[in-house]
């Protein structure tokens, strides 16, 4: 599941991992990602010591055994963590299916502004989210599925049926509804950016989207930049089952 930050993607975590027969992993590439661009994020010296830094390591356990004998893989990753020196190739495995978490770029910012003062067009990943979408249908020669985290949030058991027909596995009315608190699975950032999620039992209500004019002059070009591959994007997203 490729996703940029802040847009429902450690809640879609939580609803695959309560699945019976599905292992996760949280942001496998944010360690190398780290390493290779020595940019400062939020417990950088942390997420680097905990992770593996060796992007070819990581591509090899993404496409090796299932953890824990399970029959899904749900991998949550960033695309802004795919830079050019990380291999892709493992997204052409054949037992790989890739899918897109989309949403609205001002709900984006308004939400990552809250946790970093600043954001560039790269910090939300959504460039870098096209990139691999277009990579992706290419070689499909059709559109990958992409859900929109509001739909998610509105028809969380209708879209997450979707989902699951269009990956190939069975809904499971288990993904709706998961214990509150940390797992062992989540990354070692969770203490900066999961509060919310930690409180969480289950996907929460809709939200209005966020704002242009309430955002802080300083993103308002971010979200300008970022509209037109969001709408470009939200043309292919699943409608609920």
């Amino acid at each position: 599941m490729w996703s940029g930050p802040r847009n429902i993607s450690t809640a879609m975590m939580r609803s695959f991992e309560n699945r019976w027969d599905t292992a996760v992993v949280d942001e496998p590439f944010y360690a190398a990602f780290l390493a290779e661009t020595g940019l400062d994020h939020p417990m950088r010296e942390t997420v680097i010591a905990a992770g593996e830094r060796d992007w070819r390591k990581v591509a090899d356990a993404l496409t090796g055994p299932v953890p824990d004998g399970r029959r899904v893989f749900y991998q949550k990753h960033m695309t802004h963590h795919m830079i050019p020196s990380i291999g892709r190739d493992f997204m052409a495995h054949p037992e790989i299916v890739n899918a897109f978490l989309i949403r609205d770029p001002e709900s984006v910012l308004a939400s990552y502004s809250a946790k970093r003062e600043s954001a560039t067009l790269f910090d939300i990943g959504f460039v870098e989210q096209e990139a691999l979408f277009l990579a992706v249908a290419d070689r499909l020669g059709r559109a990958p599925p992409v859900i929109e985290g509001a739909d998610v949030l509105a028809d969380p058991a209708g879209t997450l049926s979707a989902l699951c027909a269009a990956v190939g596995i069975p809904f499971e009315p288990a993904m709706l509804k998961w214990p509150a608190g940390r797992r062992a699975t989540d990354g070692v950032w969770a203490p900066h950016w999961y509060h919310a999620v930690e409180a969480s039992t289950g996907f929460g209500p809709p939200r209005p989207p966020a704002a242009f004019d309430d955002l802080p002059d300083a993103l308002k070009p971010v979200a300008e930049a970022a509209r037109p591959i969001y709408e470009r994007l939200a043309r292919h997203r699943l409608a609920a089952a």
